[in-house]
């Protein structure tokens, strides 16, 4: 009855620790420490260089669009802060609107696109969407805007 016991004992540990070494998160190269500002719980002070990540263009309109299409587009973006860019996600207000964006830093003066694709499909009338950009920058989160006339 012992031998039992400690040999539960012993199965539950190992799966214990297997369980809790595969809870860490993957970094992807990136410096946690890099991602710092007012927004997060680190915050940073004054005297720290912080990327900015600035848009041409926050909002697109797709237009009319017949339902069924499936259609993209790529905001471009500047890095026009003095520190490294790193955009580390993206959330769409709906299943049907999905976003890309590159992975890695983007230096200051460096530039990339985050392109949004919309499915139509089920959808009509008006439609406007929301895809939130997390990054290191200030501010922390962008939101791209996009709208389309979806007819059957």
């Amino acid at each position: 009855m012992k031998t039992q016991r400690l040999i539960y004992t012993i199965a539950l540990l190992a799966a214990i620790t297997v369980m809790l070494g595969g809870c860490k998160q993957k970094t992807d190269d990136v410096d946690i420490d890099l991602v710092r500002n007012p927004n997060s719980a680190q915050g940073y002070n004054d005297t720290e260089k912080m990327p900015v990540m600035t848009f041409d263009s926050e909002m697109h309109d797709f237009g009319r669009l017949s339902a069924g299409e499936n259609i993209s587009y790529s905001f471009h973006f500047r890095n026009t802060g003095e520190a490294d860019l790193i955009i580390g996600s993206t959330s769409a207000t709906c299943g049907c609107t999905v976003a890309d964006f590159p992975r890695g830093r983007i230096a200051p003066g460096g530039e990339g696109y985050i392109t949004v694709s919309f499915n139509s499909t089920g959808k009509s009338g008006q439609q406007y969407q929301e895809v939130t950009v997390v990054s290191n920058a200030q501010p922390a989160r962008v939101k791209l805007k996009i709208t389309a006339q979806v007819g059957r």
